[in-house]
């Protein structure tokens, strides 16, 4: 935090007390949609040119907030191509971006531009190490229909590329993985890249970028994000509108982040601005710590058990995988992470239990650490944890992991000013809330093949539904994928920001 003058110090015995009613408790406010502002007076600009506008968290006025209602739904398309691995898009969907110039012929039916999306993922031990390739495409019409027959279909622009061929080898076991499309004076055309894993390499830079080229990526990097946790940066990525950046990110213009389950990058979806260039547009050295600037940075539960400093509602099954930098022409904006919510009773690291979704089954040879929370982020009761099965004794109906009796497909909602203030030093960076969420399951298919249930699990206890987002800035177009939606392919939702 910066040190403050002393006018700044008397305008802040105002801001400190709502501060700290914001700090009592991450789970006292559920993100189920039924978030609501903080009802308190605007605080006066300063007369220090220096200092931004100050206000008490949560108070911006709703008009200049992008609200529920401003969200129209248009419907979905199909993506293309065969089901042979690892040029497909089956198992697919990590990583997606729009690209302004990809297909102008799409003005005509008013979906222009193109999406890269990422294929079918890469196997850890060899399996399969050429995947995360990356193709182009164009943009159907979206057709709102609950057949999946009935939607269009996609064209390749640029068939399937290894744009990262020899590049992040050791990060292969569960990738974590997003891009954005950048065209800067500096540095000319490029799609970013962030690059994490499951287990995430300690010592392995996360960051490059290569050529929208696809047949001649030519991948510049590998940086760190300052000396942030690798859990924290490398699952999104998104632009921060030029005039933002310029104003409150020291210029940089790249958002990156990461929700890893379990807190272990955080408690809530993180996010940080950088700039990987150069004055002169060129690539900062292999292997440079880059400068990043905090907007969004919650306790990690490797610090704290305790759900302190967290998002409001969070829980260990939490998943936000894709993330937008919204605005509109009319001067409203907001901050979107797509995910799946775990909004159960509880949430428990172990098994899906075959009794039903209100019954817990632990991992009961897990105890280095609560294994068991109620939505409250209190403990569950000591009957929780006895477990139901093992994979070594077997029975277990599902892959071990993160469950929660319910989940729920969600686009939720942050406030930009939060944000400047987080950048200006007025806030702390575990500070924002979501202020809105926005329930998408009923636009959903959820379709897995039959062998991945075990994996994704069914009904109420459906996990991995939502993959990357990207965003359509003229047209507030916003493009959602849906994963395991098409059998093992995901299928792309639209939606009409105004």
């Amino acid at each position: 935090m910066r040190t403050l003058s002393v006018s700044e110090k008397h305008l802040f015995h105002l801001i400190i007390p709502v501060l700290s009613i914001i700090a009592l408790g991450c789970n006292l406010t559920a993100v189920a949609g039924q978030l609501e502002k903080v009802n308190t007076p605007v605080i006066p600009v300063l007369s220090d040119a220096e200092s931004p506008q100050i206000r008490l968290p949560g108070t911006k006025a709703d008009s200049s907030r992008l609200q529920p209602e401003d969200f129209a739904y248009l419907g979905a398309f199909r993506l293309p191509g065969a089901d042979e691995r690892p040029r497909t898009f089956d198992y697919g969907g990590n990583a997606m971006t729009f690209n302004p110039e990809g297909d102008p012929r799409g003005e005509a039916d008013g979906f222009p531009g193109s999406l890269f999306v990422m294929g079918h993922d890469r196997i850890a031990y060899g399996e399969l190490p050429d995947g995360n390739q990356v193709a182009e495409v164009n943009i159907p019409v979206p057709v709102n229909d609950r057949n999946l027959d009935d939607l269009n279909t996609a064209g390749f622009i640029q068939d399937f590329h290894n744009v990262a061929i020899d590049s992040f080898k050791q990060m292969d076991e569960i990738p974590k993985v997003g891009m954005t499309y950048l065209n800067r004076p500096e540095t000319g055309p490029l799609v970013h890249l962030a690059w994490g894993a499951h287990l995430q390499p300690p010592d392995q830079a996360s960051h490059a970028w290569f050529s929208p080229n696809l047949a001649n990526p030519n991948i510049k990097g590998y940086w760190f994000i300052g000396n942030q946790d690798l859990y924290s940066v490398n699952g999104y990525m998104f632009e921060i509108p030029k005039e933002w950046a310029d104003l409150h990110s020291g210029g940089r213009p790249l958002a990156t982040g990461r929700m890893r389950d379990g807190g272990q990058g955080g408690m809530g979806p993180e996010l940080f601005a950088y700039q990987p260039w150069n004055a002169d547009g060129s690539p900062a050295a292999d292997g440079t710590h880059l400068r990043e600037v905090p907007l969004i940075q919650y306790e990690k539960s490797s610090n704290k058990e305790d759900f302190v400093r967290c998002m409001n509602g969070y829980q260990h099954a939490d998943e936000w995988e894709g993330g937008a930098w919204l605005t509109t022409p009319g001067g409203k904006s907001a901050i979107l992470f797509a995910g799946t919510k775990a909004t159960g009773k509880k949430t428990w690291y172990g098994y899906i239990n075959p009794a039903g979704a209100e019954q817990v089954c632990v991992d009961a040879g897990v105890t280095g650490y609560p294994t068991c929370r109620l939505a409250d982020g209190g403990l569950c009761p000591s009957s929780d944890m006895a477990g139901c099965c093992s994979e070594e004794s077997g029975g277990c109906v599902s892959m071990r992991g993160w469950w929660s009796n319910r989940f729920d497909a969600q686009l939720i909602l942050y406030d930009t000013d939060d944000l400047a203030l987080v950048a200006a030093g007025y806030m702390e960076p575990w500070q924002p809330q979501p202020y809105a969420a926005i329930d998408i399951d009923e636009h959903l298919y959820l379709s897995p093949p039959e062998w991945d249930i075990q994996l994704v699990g069914t009904g109420d206890q459906r996990r991995y539904r939502i993959g990357d987002a990207a965003f359509d800035r003229a047209n507030g177009l916003l493009y959602v994928l849906e994963l395991y939606a098409d059998g093992a392919r995901p299928v792309v939702h639209v939606w009409r920001v105004e």
